[in-house]
């Protein structure tokens, strides 16, 4: 029996496919966790969603900026980018079934021994781990409850700190941008959404889980950012999309094992 972390991997099923071969998975014994972002931007989101939705309690999801996105296009708080290649999953007989199985996914996953934590992009540098769970807590219980007033609510790139949030509408907000979009925040901790790109070209911007280096938490295992290829360089946060939809790879680390095995992407076809 072993536990698989898998990195992004918006809609590129067949990627998804080689990488369990690869581990040689065992859907009977083995658990797989999701960092988010099933869909968008590759091929197969219908399938990828099916697929992990079908996994039933042998697989864990936390929801990404993508899945959110989607749901609130489903509601019709906002429009599917053509580019997120989702006309399939719009056309599925199965959409409000799975838009409500996506509904009852967290942010933030905790394993039976409270020993590994999973998120989809971070956890924001105001927080210690008691805040993110109340946080998060919040927001998935309402998403379960009333998806419309949580996602009618959720765009936006402000308040930038958590403290500064006045209302529940605002605490909602901030804590969906940390836990799916945040990269960077500000060397005062407040969060920086625009910026996508490598640590190492940035002077000013401190990469959010530097903010958590000293912090007491579970080991946690992270997707979202794909410019850092799978790095990260506090021992304890590991970092998994390594950009599959992109043409890089498709990454898995086994928690049981500490090893880290990957794919080719959607536009290679090897082990690497």
């Amino acid at each position: 029996m072993a536990t698989y972390v898998i990195g992004d991997l918006q809609g590129c099923y067949d990627a998804l496919q080689r990488l369990l071969e690869h581990v040689n998975y065992n859907p009977q014994q083995d658990q797989l966790w999701f960092c988010g972002d099933l869909i968008a931007r590759g091929p197969q989101s219908l399938e990828c969603l099916t697929f992990v939705k079908g996994l039933g309690d042998k697989a864990v999801t936390v929801l990404g900026n993508h899945d959110l996105h989607f749901i609130a296009c489903h509601y019709g708080l906002s429009t599917v980018k053509q580019q997120d290649k989702l006309q399939p999953l719009l056309d599925s007989p199965q959409r409000e079934e799975l838009v409500q199985w996506l509904c009852q996914q967290p942010l933030l996953h905790f394993s039976p021994d409270q020993r590994f934590m999973m998120v989809h992009a971070g956890l924001a540098p105001e927080w210690q781990l008691e805040d993110a769970i109340v946080a998060t807590t919040a927001v998935q219980q309402l998403l379960q409850k009333d998806p419309l007033t949580l996602l009618s609510s959720m765009y936006g790139n402000k308040p930038e700190r958590y403290s500064e949030a006045t209302s529940d509408e605002q605490r909602w907000r901030f804590t969906i941008n940390s836990c799916t979009r945040m990269r960077f925040c500000r060397q005062d901790g407040s969060l920086e959404l625009k910026e996508k790109g490598h640590p190492r070209n940035q002077t000013q911007l401190v990469p959010w889980y530097e903010f958590w280096r000293t912090k007491t938490h579970p080991e946690l295992f992270f997707g979202h950012w794909a410019a850092l290829n799978g790095y990260s360089p506090v021992a304890n946060i590991h970092a998994l999309d390594t950009g599959c939809v992109w043409g890089n790879a498709l990454t898995a680390y086994c928690i049981d094992t500490q090893q880290r095995y990957s794919v080719a992407g959607i536009t290679r076809n090897l082990y690497i």
